[in-house]
């Protein structure tokens, strides 16, 4: 395809950015932008710089930021929505992120003017009725394995260079000092939580590191609060095993998020529940739980055959099943859907 002026929309960070903030993307959004880049495509990131802003790491030598209105051939939204109270309120406003204003100039300026525009709804939270889907000018993607009518599925990029050097009997061998964990927050994963990690955690040590605000039917749970970025693959690299909590609207859909391959690549291996859609296309079959009780038992075999060729058998299996998720083939996928745009 021809090299492109892409612009690109994220409220979030390209470096390990502060530890206050949901953004999961940056487990693979900077080496997407750099897999684009090297296809000759020129980035250029259209939201604030938080990298430099909120975090003081100055990524300007090696990406183009622009505040402005610049001349694109397509146009790319992480998808953001209202959360009042944050970017619903004025601009200058206490605790006011200007994200969804941005993202509403971007798309008043390119996408209503016709320009190609490319939805990334990484938090399925675009309605299936939005007025945007049905533009000519416009594809949205999805992780899901089953997307919204009219979607593209664009699965989670896994790194390749990440993927390429995972070595399952090196992460067999690690030592695991804790049997489960969980990274991530609360955000309507109750329901998951209650089923598959509570009453499992009332019987394993465990760890659950996010922001967990409503937890009071939890009282035994090991709740530590949000971590840094870059303590993320330290937590997994010290468990044993994880379980893919998932919003109902995840679920139901095969909506798998960034956490599958951040645990495994450490060797933590990931649990998934049986009511998760297609969740057998992303683990083995043996990794699947049906309940808490289910994730004890399955957690109990690890600790017995921890460091083994069994337990690295289980790792290099479950390995196998990132390879579709592989960023090359996604970007791909990405360039397709963009090619495809900009030659109507």
């Amino acid at each position: 395809m021809r090299r492109l002026r892409i612009g690109y929309s994220c409220w979030g960070f390209l470096g390990p950015g502060v530890t206050d903030t949901p953004d999961g993307a940056r487990s693979y959004r900077r080496p997407l932008l750099e897999e684009l880049k090297a296809a000759g495509h020129r980035v250029t990131l259209l939201q604030t710089n938080r990298d430099l802003v909120e975090a003081g790491l100055d990524l300007r030598s090696d990406f183009d930021f622009n505040d402005g209105l610049p001349d694109l051939d397509v146009v790319m939204f992480e998808w953001r929505w209202q959360l009042p109270g944050r970017n619903t309120t004025s601009c200058g406003s206490p605790g006011h992120h200007c994200d969804l204003h941005r993202q509403t100039e971007l798309i008043e300026r390119y996408t209503l003017a016709g320009a190609p525009t490319v939805i990334w709804d990484l938090d399925r939270q675009l309605r299936a009725d939005d007025p945007l889907r049905r533009l000519p000018n416009v594809r949205v993607c999805e992780f899901a394995t089953r997307s919204t009518p009219g979607a593209t599925t664009l699965l989670c990029p896994v790194p390749d260079r990440l993927l390429d050097k995972a070595d399952a009997y090196a992460l067999a061998k690690l030592h695991r000092p804790m049997p489960l964990a969980y990274v991530g927050n609360q955000y309507d994963r109750d329901e998951a939580f209650d089923r598959y990690f509570a009453d499992a955690a009332a019987h394993l040590p465990h760890r659950v590191a996010g922001k967990w605000t409503r937890v009071e039917q939890w009282p035994h749970v090991n709740f530590t609060g949000r971590c840094p970025f870059p303590e993320v693959d330290t937590i997994h690299r010290q468990a044993l095993a994880t379980v893919m909590l998932l919003p109902t609207r995840y679920a139901t859909a095969g909506h798998i998020t960034q956490r599958l391959f951040e645990a495994l690549l450490a060797g933590c291996l990931p649990l998934m529940p049986a009511d998760v859609v297609d969740g057998h296309h992303f683990v083995p079959q043996d990794l699947i739980v049906v309940d808490g009780r289910d994730v004890v038992e399955r957690v109990e075999h690890l600790r017995r055959i921890a460091g083994t060729l069994e337990h690295a058998g289980h790792l290099w299996r479950a390995l196998q099943y990132l390879q579709p998720m592989r960023l090359s083939r996604q970007a791909a996928v990405l360039q397709e859907v963009m090619s495809d745009l900009t030659a109507e």
